[in-house]
């Protein structure tokens, strides 16, 4: 990628470095900063944004923005992985490499189960339903295959914020100022994934009208 950069633009030299996880990759970009050396880009996690703001470590893409292909370039990303590239009025990030969070399903044993191959679960409630028709015990009632699974390793923060935004809220404001756990639909949210454990969607057995997003 940098060799064709370089292709393209001849004056601009490019030196890629890897510098491991997302979680090296921040602590090495900020070290850098505080030692007046930083790089020009770097690929960091969009949640990563009001870091590198607190920091100033950041400078926003408007300023660079001068001609109408440069508008139209920035206009062309899908606004809403813009979203959280934005704060403020500007844009401090561009999309790349973006991850969204999908449901998958194995249409071979929905239909072992019963279930139709061509109609995964509509809402909270039919999720938990359909877990429990999936889920497989041996003889002595210990788990074979477990109907679902909605992971909490990893990026556990990343799932949640799905659960809490389908129960109907984000787990902070835009400005990045001020958090919503204890906001009822947060609360909602994370009663579910807890209660995934039990037999029961939440409490309330709250019916959404929408699939959560899970993996």
């Amino acid at each position: 990628m940098a060799a064709e950069f370089e292709k393209e633009n001849p004056g601009i030299k490019v030196k890629p470095i890897y510098t491991g996880t997302y979680q090296d990759s921040i602590t090495k970009a900020l070290t850098a900063v505080k030692s007046g050396e930083p790089p020009v880009t770097s690929i960091l996690l969009s949640t990563d944004m009001f870091t590198l703001i607190d920091e100033d470590a950041i400078t926003p893409f408007d300023d660079f923005i001068k001609t109408d292909a440069d508008k139209a370039w920035l206009a062309s990303f899908f606004p809403g992985f813009m979203e959280n590239s934005q704060t403020g009025g500007k844009t401090w990030g561009i999309p790349f490499q973006r991850s969204t969070i999908v449901l998958y399903y194995n249409k071979e044993l929905f239909k072992e189960a019963g279930l139709d191959p061509n109609r995964p679960p509509q809402n909270w409630k039919e999720q938990v339903e359909y877990a429990q028709k999936l889920t497989k015990r041996d003889a002595s009632g210990k788990v074979t295959q477990w109907g679902l699974q909605i992971p909490s390793s990893g990026f556990p923060y990343w799932l949640f914020q799905a659960l809490a935004i389908q129960a109907g809220t984000n787990l902070m404001n835009a400005t990045g100022t001020q958090t919503y756990y204890d906001r009822p639909e947060v609360i909602e949210g994370l009663t579910y994934w807890v209660c995934l454990l039990y037999t029961s969607p939440s409490p309330r057995d709250r019916t959404r009208s929408r699939m959560p997003s899970s993996a």
